[in-house]
């Protein structure tokens, strides 16, 4: 988890105006900010050659450190997330996205490439005694909650074929991590967490990120206060919109499994379609709550657009979202399901 003394270093060089930081042995030109949220910075980032090894293309530099040699940018551009750590609790929660990241390996699942946690020293104002360094492939095509904003503002939406190509992408990454040993659920499926990369004549790619809320999937809740104790955690780690509703009112006594991803994956096949949550609407209502839409699957479904998405959708859409997780499907159904959609409605 530690780092080189050059990273210390460069760390310095970036906040004194340079513009590099080292991740382990390699080094990266910050290029432009990509996004923030929270305490958390997203960086494009070129990798810098450096006398012990040319950039990624060459062989040497990442290269060296990166298991599958496909995750290795051509022109040596990469996605760096910074993390400012300002207590215990925040070092252990990346610690934790840092060790379960590295337990997937899936063409659907952001891969994390490399990273460094450093000691800085604290500042005046302050307590931040940590940065952490994660480096991803880059995505420029952005988020599916992106590529919604944009679609909407120009009155398109996705075709049919390509709404199932792209939840179907979704469906496999979900799949690989519910079929470990033990299970483990992601726990934040939403617009926001998928990247969509448009390739010219092929429906889109579509990668699932933010592994920061997956734990293994199986709980056994025993007592109100574990009941309770579920929620709260849900209530900081799982978007309200696509949080299943056994998160939201847990019982005393309940097996929670990965089934809470099917519901957040049923909100975001409605979300592929039709830019939001099936549960948004309730936040724009007077004396609307989006707690009582989700636990009583109160779903609307927007008129549009011309031609309308297959009643099938929605069927597909209604079958995922049953309050009761015992009877809501497990991804292999989901996948025997969409594949039929697939065959059926493709152009």
């Amino acid at each position: 988890m530690g780092c080189t003394f050059s990273g210390l270093n460069a760390l310095y060089d970036a906040v004194n105006g340079g513009g590099d930081v080292w991740i382990n042995e390699n080094r990266f030109r910050i290029v432009r900010q990509l996004g923030e949220g929270g305490f958390a910075y997203v960086f494009l980032v070129k990798e810098v050659p450096t006398d012990s090894g040319s950039a990624s293309g060459g062989g040497g530099g990442l290269a060296k450190r990166v298991k599958d040699p496909s995750h290795l940018s051509d022109d040596g551009t990469y996605a760096m997330k910074k993390v400012l750590i300002q207590n215990a609790e925040q070092l252990e929660l990346v610690r934790e996205e840092i060790r379960v990241s590295s337990l997937f390996s899936h063409p659907n699942l952001l891969p994390l490439l490399d990273h460094a946690i450093i000691s800085i020293k604290p500042t005046q104002e302050g307590s931040r005694n940590h940065e952490a360094y994660l480096l991803f492939p880059v995505h420029l095509d952005g988020t599916l909650l992106d590529n919604a904003k944009v679609m909407k503002a120009k009155k398109e939406v996705f075709s049919t074929s390509d709404v199932l190509y792209i939840f179907r992408q979704l469906c496999a990454g979900l799949e690989h991590m519910h079929n470990l040993d033990p299970p483990y659920a992601h726990n934040d499926v939403k617009p926001g967490n998928v990247l969509i990369t448009h390739i010219k004549g092929k429906p889109p790619l579509a990668i699932l990120m933010d592994f920061g809320s997956a734990r293994p999937a199986r709980k056994q809740i025993r007592s109100r206060s574990e009941a309770l104790q579920l929620q709260e955690w849900a209530s900081e780690h799982c978007s309200a919109p696509f949080r299943a509703p056994e998160l939201w009112d847990c019982p005393s006594h309940a097996d929670i499994d990965e089934r809470t991803d099917i519901w957040s994956l049923g909100c975001t096949l409605y979300a592929i379609m039709y830019g939001v949550s099936p549960f948004e609407y309730a936040l724009g209502e007077s004396g609307g709550s989006l707690q009582l839409a989700i636990i009583n699957a109160q779903v609307k479904w927007p008129a549009g657009p011309k031609p309308p998405y297959p009643e099938a959708l929605h069927q597909f859409v209604t079958w995922m979202l049953q309050t009761q997780a015992a009877v809501r499907p497990r991804i292999d159904d989901i996948i025997i399901h969409v594949d039929k959609l697939i065959s059926k409605f493709s152009n």
